[in-house]
């Protein structure tokens, strides 16, 4: 998996390219936690473009992602996600907590 971090303003948004799995999940939350460490960013937007499968690992890292992140204050959204991890997403419930846009731009005018 490879992960691309980028700060703007406030929010620490992630790029994703492969899939986030039991093999990837733990690279994945320690990149996040080091870089929401290091960036002091807020809100947090991962683009799933580049991600074409989630599993419930993948799932648990989001999740405990979103805790952090919203203890704090902030707030989380995903951006390009493809349909079938869409329907991963909608079927775990997380559209509920976690909020979906189309682009990275549309994500920073709204969180």
């Amino acid at each position: 998996m490879q992960i691309v971090c980028k700060k703007k303003e406030n929010h620490l948004i992630i790029g994703l390219k492969g899939e986030l799995d039991m093999s990837t999940a733990d690279e994945f939350k320690n990149k996040l936690e080091e870089q929401l460490d290091v960036t002091g960013a807020k809100n947090l937007i991962i683009n799933f473009a580049e991600v074409p499968f989630v599993d419930s690992s993948g799932l648990g890292v989001i999740l405990g992602r979103y805790k952090r992140v919203s203890e704090h204050g902030g707030k989380m959204g995903v951006v390009e996600v493809k349909p079938q991890v869409k329907r991963i997403f909608e079927l775990s419930g997380i559209f509920r907590i976690i909020n979906l846009f189309d682009d990275e731009a549309t994500a920073l005018a709204h969180l």
